[in-house]
């Protein structure tokens, strides 16, 4: 047969091998080691040296075919001479393959390795294929080259399961693997996916610095060392569904194309995630942090529904939605946007197919939120309904809540305008729901049920509460706003109370709109002047009459003063001498005084009722302005 010429470069063959073939262009030519007792590899001896080699070997014996070229034919004769009797498997020592070239692919079933199987810098042109193989020692295909697909079942070894640096073409299937040392994948390059499914590693996963150009799939797995997946690329996804880490899970600098999914996972000595970079969802839920973790990662969304944090927790977050819902947190745990890219000790790590840096909040429904503090995140389209102890949530830097629409707006065939103000996304949701709000409110997502007022004005309170506790009253005012917003619109409510707060927001916007009061203190100011300058100002001013009677012999005179009652204006009743004397009977009523002005009956019930609704008005506009910029 002629062997083959993808074995080692001649610079890595140190052992006496065959040279078969050898040429200017191949000098070192055949690199199969040399037989004992021939001049020549187990490839290139002809067949009755073949057999009469092989008659010499026994079960358990270590082999040593360094460089040898098989074809299927050649190593299931390997394997008959090796087969024990007693078992009908075959049975090796130690089988040292480095450098060996495959071009059919290899398989073994069922054998038997007291040391170690040694496939170091071997070629093997189709697929890999071990089922059922024991192994003391260790299975190593350091700098190997695997053309096809990797098949690995109920697989047993003693030491570590090694592809470090090997490129692989196909895919990669481990399915009830054991090792008794570490699964490494290091710097290997793998053009298909990745499964792992029912594998026990009594050490670690690694998967330091890999390629790996499909998902990567951890199933029902048990990992009792660390799991690392520092500096990997993954194509795909990365899954680990009911899979056991006993030690620290590394992934500091992976990029994940796909989904990177936890759920379920344990994690019970990690202390950091990440930083890490994944195109689509990172998924945590009902994963179980045993101890104070850091999590670092960009994502277009991190899902942590019903995940447990039994320690102290750090999210640092860049482009993701962040679903917290019905998360168990016993210690206080901290979601923050992270504003500049991840990076370690190498580089900076690439975020690409990532466009928002912002961090949305979507959902704290069900979460205990005593123990949460968010910084610098979005929560324009957050849901807070069922949120429990959310008077106790900390807000820290620039939260972002929804606002409510902007300028003009339509409702029905006439234009409101809304006041800007924070709003919660679930008010959006209810607006759009019944019509009669004006246009430029958000609907609720796709299976979301829009919340009525009577569950909105308890969580409005609630984040009033949260940011007065947190000495930030001035921005705990449009929570207010929208508390009692939500009472108005409750049709559950008696109606006069309804009534009440309607007049309340109408005159000063739940005394919080200064400019709305100071509005119709004017507009009241201006009407009460009309109403004097047009009847509460007498035509004339009553002038004192004295009487009296002298009495005949002379005497004290005893006199009577008098006061013409003032006469209703009956000429030109708006001049610049009334003007001046309503206005200042209006000012004097601001300030609940009295000007002293002579008035008609109509003057006088009009002073009267100036008095009582104008310093009204005012304290509305003071208490707004108060509300604004109080401490």
């Amino acid at each position: 047969m002629t062997p083959s010429r993808s074995g080692p470069s001649p610079a890595l063959i140190f052992w006496p091998h065959c040279g078969r073939g050898a040429d200017a262009a191949d000098p070192a030519g055949c690199p199969g080691i040399l037989l004992p007792g021939h001049s020549t590899c187990l490839a290139h001896l002809d067949e009755a040296d073949r057999t009469a080699h092989l008659a010499t070997l026994s079960p358990g014996d270590d082999i040593d075919l360094r460089g040898t070229s098989f074809t299927q034919d050649l190593l299931n004769e390997l394997l008959r001479a090796l087969t024990d009797p007693a078992t009908g498997r075959p049975r090796f020592g130690t089988l040292l393959l480095e450098g060996a070239d495959f071009d059919d692919g290899l398989r073994i079933d069922d054998a038997e390795f007291g040391g170690d199987l040694q496939l170091e810098g071997a070629h093997i042109g189709g697929d890999l294929s071990f089922g059922g193989l024991r192994v003391g020692g260790e299975i190593s295909f350091h700098e190997a080259r695997i053309d096809g697909d990797v098949l690995l079942g109920g697989t047993e070894t003693g030491g570590d399961l090694s592809f470090q640096q090997a490129r692989i073409g196909g895919n990669s299937l481990l399915t009830k693997v054991r090792t008794g040392g570490d699964l490494l994948f290091v710097r290997t390059e793998i053009g298909g996916y990745v499964m792992v499914g029912e594998t026990t590693a009594d050490g670690g996963a690694q998967f330091y610095d890999a390629r790996i150009g499909g998902p990567v799939q951890f199933l029902h797995a048990r990992i009792g060392g660390s799991a690392g997946f520092a500096w990997a690329r993954v194509d795909g996804h990365l899954s680990f569904h009911d899979t056991r880490v006993g030690g620290r899970a590394w992934f500091t600098g992976a990029v994940i194309g796909g989904d990177a999914r936890f759920a379920g996972m344990l994690f019970e000595r990690t202390t950091k995630l990440g930083p890490l970079v994944c195109a689509g969802t990172l998924d945590l839920s009902e994963a179980v942090f045993g101890t104070a973790v850091t999590v670092e990662a960009a994502a277009k969304a991190v899902r942590c529904r019903r995940t447990r944090w039994t320690s102290t927790a750090a999210l640092r977050l860049r482009y993701a939605e962040v679903d917290l819902s019905d998360a168990v947190l016993e210690y206080p745990v901290g979601v923050a946007a992270h504003s500049r890219p991840f990076a370690s000790h190498r580089s900076r790590i690439p975020e690409h197919g990532l466009t928002d840096p912002r961090v949305r909040i979507v959902s704290l429904r069900g979460v205990d939120a005593a123990h949460l503090m968010l910084t610098g995140t979005d929560l324009t389209g957050c849901l807070f309904a069922g949120t429990v102890h959310l008077d106790q949530l900390r807000l820290e830097g620039h939260c972002r809540m929804a606002a409510a629409p902007a300028g003009l707006r339509r409702r029905g065939l006439r234009p409101v305008r809304w006041t800007p103000r924070r709003t919660l996304a679930e008010e959006h949701h209810w607006r759009a729901a019944h019509g009669g709000h004006g246009s430029g409110w958000a609907p609720a997502p796709r299976g979301e049920d829009a919340q009525e007022p009577a569950v909105l004005a308890p969580v409005y309170r609630q984040l009033r509460k949260a940011l007065e506790e947190g000495k930030d009253e001035p921005g705990a005012a449009d929570f207010y706003y929208g508390e009692m917003e939500m009472r108005r619109h409750d049709a559950s409510r008696p109606r006069g109370e309804r009534a009440l707060l309607a007049a309340y927001w109408a005159v000063s916007g739940y005394g919080l709109r200064a400019a709305r009061a100071l509005g119709w203190l004017g507009a009241t100011m201006l009407v009460t002047v009309v109403l004097l300058m047009g009847f509460g100002i007498p035509e004339d001013s009553p002038k004192q009459e004295a009487t009296g009677t002298v009495p005949p012999g002379g005497g004290t005179v005893t006199l009577t003063i008098g006061k013409a009652d003032p006469r209703n204006p009956t000429g030109d009743r708006f001049t610049g001498e009334r003007f001046e004397k309503a206005l200042n009977v209006t000012l004097n009523s601001v300030v609940f005084r009295s000007s002293g002005q002579d008035l008609t009956t109509t003057g006088t019930y009009t002073e009267m009722a100036s008095r009582l609704v104008e310093p009204v008005l005012l304290g509305l506009a003071v208490l707004a302005v108060r509300n604004r910029v109080k401490r």
